[in-house]
């Protein structure tokens, strides 16, 4: 294998075709500059120079060998480059997980943000819930997710971002479509609902159950979703009711109408979830877009 070090030295000797400009070049003498391209030909078997008392000339060898020895060199500067602006947050790889409700409004303007000052950060984005999400950073699976907080415990830690509250989502032909104003809840207790089963999503499930418990009903789940989009989708089908981030209803059109609840059921924050302890350059530089600092330094930057 040739090391960058031989190829810089056979690079400044096959353009100055003379080893004592080459020595002067490569700020070294001259003897154990002859020796080192000497001990190259052998390594690679290969006559790359032919020599004589007054010239030195590259053989056809010589000549396709300088041109892979460039590439050689040309790579491991741009690797050093790379890791530099790697190592202050400029470049590299950034592993974000997000619940369905972040690719609304949230992860969409903090990302904005983001590419706008690094944008040779190459990004790996997957839709995640809560709780496969801190599941997958405790395993170092993901560099970060935007996530529903719940309590972190000492492995991770949150920085809030929003606070959502439900909505309660019929079919455009339902008897409470109509409705001026906030509704009740236990108005749609006789519905058929559609539901999120709670391996899915544990905590998004809780939230459901414990709204409905909170105005004086259980539902009666006939329907079963994937996600909050598929909850919704089955909604506008006419398959029953059911209540779902207000950021995430805003989002349907046809088929479907919504309603703030006359009793408002809040949700728990929408939050950056992080590995506890140092954080990388580049988490730290994400976490930093989140903030009305980063919204203002995405407006300098353009």
């Amino acid at each position: 294998m040739v090391e960058v070090r031989q190829a810089r030295y056979f690079i400044a000797v096959a353009e100055e075709l003379n080893f004592s400009r080459a020595a002067d070049r490569l700020n070294m003498s001259q003897p154990p500059l002859s020796q080192a391209i000497l001990q190259l030909e052998r390594q690679l078997g290969l006559t790359l120079l032919n020599r004589s008392s007054r010239s030195v000339l590259l053989t056809d060898a010589g000549q396709v060998f300088l041109e892979q020895c460039r590439l050689l060199v040309g790579a491991s500067e741009r690797a050093r480059e790379v890791a530099a602006l790697a190592t202050g947050g400029l470049a590299g790889t950034l592993r974000i997980g997000a619940v369905t409700s972040a690719f609304a409004e949230t992860l969409p303007r903090i990302l904005k943000r983001f590419r706008a000052s690094r944008p040779l950060v190459e990004l790996h984005v997957r839709e995640i819930d809560s709780h496969h999400g801190r599941n997958a950073l405790e395993r170092s699976e993901l560099d970060l997710a935007i996530i529903r907080q719940t309590p972190t415990g000492k492995r991770l830690t949150s920085v809030p971002l929003r606070r959502d509250h439900f909505v309660v989502a019929m079919p455009e032909d339902h008897r409470l479509a109509g409705a001026e104003g906030p509704v009740s809840l236990a108005e749609f207790r006789d519905d058929p609902w559609v539901w999120l089963p709670r391996h899915i999503s544990p905590d998004y499930h809780d939230e459901l159950v414990t709204a409905c418990r909170q105005a004086g009903f259980s539902p009666e789940a006939q329907h079963y979703a994937n996600s909050i989009n598929s909850q919704l989708a089955m909604v506008t089908c006419g398959l029953g009711v059911t209540i779902a981030p207000e950021s995430s209803v805003r989002q349907q059109r046809q088929g479907l109408v919504w309603r703030e609840l006359r009793r408002r059921v809040d949700l728990v924050e929408l939050s950056v979830v992080v590995r506890a302890g140092g954080h990388e350059p580049l988490v730290e530089h994400f976490i930093a877009c989140t903030t009305p600092e980063g919204e203002r330094a995405e407006d300098v930057a353009g």
